[in-house]
């Protein structure tokens, strides 16, 4: 992610216009500067070129790899949303065979004393039967039955329809589920491949050009100055304690699919933060730009999550200064940066 790898800078960066060096281009003069080749290289064999190339690859899969994380979130919350739903739906389907039993042991009751009498009733015993349905429909039927046994049949009735509508619930929101897993592992699938062929180029780089690359755009947040927050007001006591939520997480590492408490992907950062404040959020970056109110970026304060990208693909939370907290990329750590470190989308205020 071409914007993810920045230069952050914590002096008195303001909203407007912050500029931050490009990964391509810090890598570009890193490596310039620790192999120069000769002037009469040919434009294709100049390293920097090459490690150019190299860096916007690596970008580029990181970027992706970002996307199908958002994806697998989104999918993995859905699976969590359904199970529970099943969960549910069976409890509810087993409760309504327990009254269709009890309902058909009460007529079965009512048949034995009949038998025992002399006979049982003709219509009750199609009553007994196991799909009494057809013959409710005949007034015939019920004229001769009993009040008792009428009011007991029209229990059962309702009693089997509910049934089977629980029935058909559970069965539709199980296939569901199981779509739902597909696309997690799809998802999974796809995080795995972007990230095992980044972790291959970038293996495949010169020592130096690797060394480069680290250093141009995987700062971890620890070793840089804090930039002065002193100033910088929350909108409400839940952002404030949000924000001090998401700076400890500080130097915490990246993981894909990770929402706390020791390593974060970007929206599982938020949530996370957001949580510990007593706030829940959405668990995807996309789903959590709109769950709160939208404000302008001019009007920015501490707690707001900035979402980035047209696809809303990546969230931070604004802390004052002109800085975000987020969890940039694999490999990294969580940070800070500039707010303008890449296109805005939306400032959300939850």
């Amino acid at each position: 992610m071409a914007s993810h790898r920045r230069t952050s800078q914590h002096g008195q960066a303001t909203l407007a216009g912050i500029t931050v060096l490009s990964v391509s281009a810090a890598l570009a003069t890193a490596a310039a500067a620790l192999t120069a080749p000769p002037a009469s290289a040919a434009p294709e064999d100049h390293p920097a070129t090459g490690r150019e190339a190299a860096a916007a690859r690596l970008d580029t899969l990181y970027e992706q790899a970002e996307r199908a994380t958002e994806k697998y979130n989104g999918a993995d919350a859905r699976a969590k949303e359904l199970r529970d739903e099943v969960a549910v739906l069976q409890d509810c389907t087993a409760r309504a065979q327990e009254r269709v039993n009890r309902l058909r042991g009460r007529l079965g009751a009512l048949a034995a004393a009949q038998y025992r009498s002399g006979g049982i009733d003709p219509a009750l015993r199609l009553v007994l039967s196991e799909s009494p349905d057809s013959y409710l429909e005949k007034a015939s039927v019920l004229d001769r039955l009993s009040s008792t046994q009428a009011g007991r049949l029209r229990e059962l009735r309702a009693a089997q329809r509910s049934l089977e509508q629980q029935r058909r619930e559970t069965t539709a929101r199980l296939a569901e589920l199981e779509t739902s897993r597909r696309q997690v592992a799809r998802h999974k699938n796809e995080v795995q491949r972007k990230l095992a062929t980044a972790r291959r180029l970038l293996n495949a780089l010169p020592r130096d050009a690797r060394a480069a690359y680290d250093r141009a755009s995987r700062g971890d947040g620890r070793d840089e100055v804090m930039p002065d927050l002193a100033g910088a007001v929350a909108a409400t006591g839940r952002a404030a304690a949000a924000v001090a939520a998401v700076r400890s997480a500080v130097g915490s590492p990246y993981a894909w699919g990770s929402s706390g408490p020791g390593a974060f992907d970007c929206s599982g950062l938020t949530q996370w933060a957001y949580g510990l404040a007593g706030v829940s959020l959405p668990r995807t970056s996309q789903a959590q730009s709109g769950a709160g109110r939208q404000v302008p970026l001019s009007q920015v304060q501490p707690g707001d999550l900035v979402v980035y990208r047209s696809d809303a693909s990546h969230v931070g939370m604004y802390v004052g200064n002109g800085q975000v907290v987020h969890a940039p990329y694999p490999g990294a750590r969580v940070r800070y940066d500039p707010v303008g470190m890449m296109p805005i989308t939306r400032v959300t205020r939850p």
